[in-house]
């Protein structure tokens, strides 16, 4: 039976969670950033999960969805440890990562920290290194000294209010950027990315695939696809990733 429920981490701030029993690999679905675990990737994630007798966490972390806290106190690093926590706590076994957009990034994040555990990782237009390539590298110089003056920046987004980037998030990615060098990390890799993006350039999903030290890695690139990549056929493409990670043994 599905549960539904929510874990204080320490410190006061409860992280809801929603986890559908079954064997392993257990998926678990990392959203992106102020997206929450209630989107048509995470649901379809859940229910590929339920029709094959596999796990499923889906998760909030802090300021984002049905979590607690406040969208501004988080970071990368925070919203890892989030991630982290939840994965401990409520899961056991192999793991297949899945992750859209910023959850792409904490995915690889977790996975690092967790290796012995994953076994397969899923990046939905995944955008490691988000918060310098596509945030800091974008400031006018103006934007970024009152970013630096006021501690947090409103940017505009196409999703609705605008966006707050603090200081602390650029300073927190600044330490946790991938794209840089090789990415230790050895399990089959899935990245899928639309290349009418208007948010995370698909050439970002090559540069990964290069970094990654992995053998068994497939970027898949969807010609017509936009940054939700949530299309029936995006959607199919999906499903076809997962079941290649969390069906290997045929069932």
């Amino acid at each position: 039976m599905q549960q539904v429920s929510e874990t204080d981490r320490g410190d006061g701030v409860t992280l809801a969670w929603v986890r559908t029993p079954g064997r392993g690999p257990t998926a678990v679905f990392l959203p992106g950033f102020k997206s929450d675990m209630t989107g048509t990737k995470a649901m379809l994630t859940e229910a590929f999960c339920a029709e094959h007798g596999r796990g499923c966490l889906r998760l909030d972390y802090s300021g984002h969805g049905a979590s607690g806290g406040v969208f501004t106190d988080g970071t990368i690093g925070r919203w890892t440890d989030d991630a982290l926590a939840l994965i401990d706590q409520l899961t056991e076994g192999p793991l297949v990562l899945v992750g859209s957009s910023m959850g792409g990034w904490i995915a690889l994040l977790t996975a690092l920290a967790r290796p012995e555990r994953v076994a397969g990782l899923i990046g939905i237009a995944a955008a490691p290194d988000f918060t310098e390539d596509l945030m800091w590298q974008a400031m006018m110089p103006e934007e970024r000294a009152r970013l630096e003056r006021d501690g947090v920046l409103h940017l505009p987004s196409q999703y609705g209010d605008p966006t707050p980037v603090t200081a602390a998030l650029i300073a927190d990615g600044r330490t946790r950027l991938l794209l840089d060098r090789p990415i230790p990390l050895h399990c089959p890799v899935r990245l899928l990315h639309g290349q009418r993006d208007p948010d995370v350039p698909w050439q970002t999903a090559l540069r990964l695939a290069e970094r990654l030290e992995a053998d068994d890695v497939q970027a898949t690139l969807i010609k017509d696809g936009d940054h939700r990549l949530s299309s029936r056929s995006d959607l199919a493409l999906l499903r076809r990733a997962l079941g290649d990670l969390l069906l290997q043994d045929g069932a």
